[in-house]
């Protein structure tokens, strides 16, 4: 989905929010989890770094009420719907503004089936 447009409330390659591409991703997978980022926050369990594996999610302090949310991908790397403007694109966590705003890596626990 790198590339994909971000939207507000998108949940589909035609465009995502931070969470809708979360959604999307593990829906594919064949895991449905809760829609908001705020809602996937409360739904999963924090990691300390050197347990976090791809697939996990990592959570950003930001502007909006709501965290923002990205999925991560190991390494140091995650992928995420910036905001409008910015397609959906893979960042590295240590980036000074993500190492600042960065408030948890987190797996799922109450995924809903």
């Amino acid at each position: 989905m790198i590339g994909s447009p971000y939207r507000f409330g998108g949940r589909t390659p035609a465009g995502f929010d931070c969470s809708g591409l979360v959604y999307y991703a593990y829906e594919k997978a064949g895991v449905t989890v809760p829609r908001t980022a705020a809602e996937q926050r409360r739904a999963s369990r924090a990691l300390d770094r050197d347990e976090a594996e791809p697939g996990d999610l990592v959570f950003f302090k930001n502007d909006a009420h709501d965290p923002h949310v990205g999925i991560y991908l190991g390494g140091e790397w995650f992928v995420h719907a910036p905001s409008t403007g910015r397609p959906v694109s893979i960042e590295k966590l240590h980036d000074d503004y993500y190492r600042r705003h960065l408030v948890t890596l987190a797996r799922l626990e109450a995924v809903m089936r």
